[in-house]
């Protein structure tokens, strides 16, 4: 418990001084240690928590390489052949979009997609007339920045994906209705929202408050991800008439 708490404190201690260089304006440094909190955060899980899932745990390994990558490889040496920053940009987005696909799996297999299907008809049109909208926003959002046709397909791909996770775990929550499926909700939820503060900060305006936002928005996703972990899911009315059957 000790132990747990130290690493805990060093997580929120290595919050503040990214807050704190990312308002000086020592980017390279706030790069670093933003960089750095998720992999703190998995080293917690997978050292303390008592029941791993299989697919958080993939998620957070995905998640946490491709935030690792984000400090290593600006160190790397570089030469004309290998472009450092393509592959970073590339495998690093890969690794997160396999990281959103192992999370929308292990959400996904705790629904009964019948069920799904049978009463949340409406649900499932909105989610996805919104869910077209925001990719088709966030692409002309992104197109004037990207300068090759496979970088504007995984964009779209991440995209497509992260948003997928929001409603994933949206509809979980609604047949769920218990606190394991509300905080992976409001995980994916304040996930999807950094990622859009960090589609501003990036493509709109370079400003400290957008990038502070996203980081704030990323560590509170996964304190939510972390504490769903400790819960079991409930049996919701459908699965328990079953049950008794």
């Amino acid at each position: 418990m000790y132990k747990s708490k130290v690493l805990v404190g060093f997580v929120l201690l290595v919050y503040i001084l990214f807050a704190i260089y990312e308002f000086n304006g020592n980017e390279a440094i706030a790069l670093c240690l933003d960089c750095m909190i998720v992999p703190l955060i998995a080293l917690i899980y997978v050292i303390f928590a008592e029941r791993k899932n299989t697919f958080f745990l993939l998620f957070i390994i995905c998640y946490s390489v491709s935030d690792l990558m984000g400090v290593i490889i600006p160190y790397v040496p570089s030469s004309k052949e290998i472009d450092l920053n393509q592959i970073d940009y590339f495998v690093g987005n890969i690794l997160f979009i396999l990281a959103y696909v192992f999370l929308v799996v292990k959400i996904g297999k705790s629904l009964s997609l019948i069920y799904v299907f049978r009463n949340f008809k409406i649900h499932l049109v909105v989610l996805t007339i919104l869910n077209v909208y925001l990719v088709y926003v966030l692409q002309v959002i992104l197109s004037p920045s990207i300068s090759m046709l496979n970088e504007y397909y995984l964009e779209m791909i991440y995209n497509i994906v992260m948003l997928l996770l929001l409603s994933v775990a949206l509809l979980n929550y609604f047949y769920r209705d218990n606190k394991k499926s509300l905080y992976l909700f409001i995980g994916a939820l304040c996930i999807v929202f950094s990622e859009v503060m960090q589609v501003a900060y990036f493509y709109i305006a370079e400003r400290s408050l957008l990038n502070f936002i996203s980081t704030t928005l990323t560590l509170i996703a996964f304190y939510f991800f972390y504490q769903q972990s400790k819960l079991l899911n409930e049996l919701n009315e459908e699965e328990k008439y079953m049950v008794m059957e």
